[in-house]
């Protein structure tokens, strides 16, 4: 009787442990399952450019371009925040807080001062730059271009070094020029050393007289305008930044409607009317940007990836200007061009 009962137990305890483990397999299947439905969570990259949006399209849609190449789609496997400082020095501090706030994976940066202050605003979160006319080393931005060190790489335009190679371009397409006004901010620490080292220097070699003209707010342009309009130079040199980018559009109505053979430090000036351009082929350096995000979402430091400076660069001339402001361009030059806008 005994024997019987304690066989009984047994059984009973094996039904027991047999619902135990069933009851427990349940629950890992339902764990599991409940894992694998959860979204996968994408990196966030932020954008930040002191620039307005339309001026950054065409880069950004290069950058995105450089990405799907890799196999990253901005909204399914890649978030991509977008903030504008629109030329408003004053915004660069804020929005790149706003990023760190958001807690992004990486941040991209267009232009010097936003740089900077992404760098102020982080020192973790790695920064990838792009668009930067200065030195990086000298803008304190990284160590070296080998070894940056720290949260920030990414690429040059070595904007200002070619401002001698545009003086020479803009002289032999107007080869009666003589005198140039400069246009530049003097905020931009790299326009003004521009216009202070680099162009006097080139201006002497081909016997030209510059003149610089600065422009620190929107409301500047229109007495700089006055001013050319009395001394009539022969041309008219534009420098970079984000003051100068925003009102591109009325700088080069004003080159056409004062018949001045303008050379510009941005693309995207020519496509507004401006005559001339040439610089770093942006479209290929932007693109570019996509092998650092790649490296850095796979594990590697920004401070370990050295910065790259351009190696294409392209000459852009907007013939319908030239037609403007009755410029015959020699062919030479235009033989040269990468691009002709017709």
């Amino acid at each position: 009787m005994i024997i019987g009962i304690r066989q009984q137990a047994s059984s009973n305890s094996n039904k027991l442990n047999l619902v135990l483990c069933a009851v427990c397999a349940m629950f890992f299947a339902l764990c599991a399952s409940a894992e694998a439905q959860q979204p996968k969570k994408i990196p966030r990259i932020g954008y930040l450019t002191a620039f307005a949006g339309d001026t950054e399209s065409i880069r950004a849609e290069a950058i995105r371009q450089g990405l799907r190449e890799l196999g990253y789609v901005d909204g399914q496997n890649i978030a991509i925040e977008y903030r504008y400082a629109e030329g408003t020095i004053d915004r660069y501090p804020e929005l790149a807080a706003e990023l760190v706030h958001l807690k992004v994976d990486i941040i991209m940066t267009s232009g010097n001062a936003p740089t900077l202050a992404a760098k102020n605003a982080t020192k973790t979160i790695p920064i990838v730059m792009m668009g930067i006319s200065a030195d990086p080393v000298e803008l304190g931005l990284v160590e070296t271009l080998a070894r940056p060190g720290g949260n920030i790489t990414g690429n040059t335009t070595l904007s200002r070094e070619l401002g001698g190679k545009r003086l020479e371009l803009l002289k032999e397409a107007v080869p009666k020029l003589t005198r140039v006004a400069m246009l530049y901010d003097p905020g931009i620490r790299a326009a003004g050393l521009e216009v202070k080292d680099v162009l006097p220097i080139a201006g002497r070699a081909l016997r030209l007289t510059l003149q610089p003209w600065e422009v620190r707010d929107a409301g500047g342009f229109d007495k700089v305008f006055a001013a050319l309009n009395k001394q009539r130079p022969d041309g008219l040199y534009v420098t970079s930044g984000a003051l100068i980018s925003v009102h591109r559009t009325r700088i080069a109505d004003f080159a056409i409607k004062s018949r001045l053979p303008s050379m510009h430090s941005t693309r995207e000036a020519v496509d507004a009317g401006g005559l001339m351009y040439y610089g770093a082929d942006l479209a290929d350096s932007y693109r570019r940007v996509a092998y650092y995000i790649d490296k850095i979402l796979k594990g590697a430091k920004a401070g370990d990836l050295p910065v790259q400076q351009p190696t294409k660069f392209e000459l852009v001339i907007n013939l319908k200007t030239a037609k403007q402001i009755g410029l015959t361009v020699p062919q030479k030059v235009l033989a040269r061009a990468d691009r002709v806008i017709r």
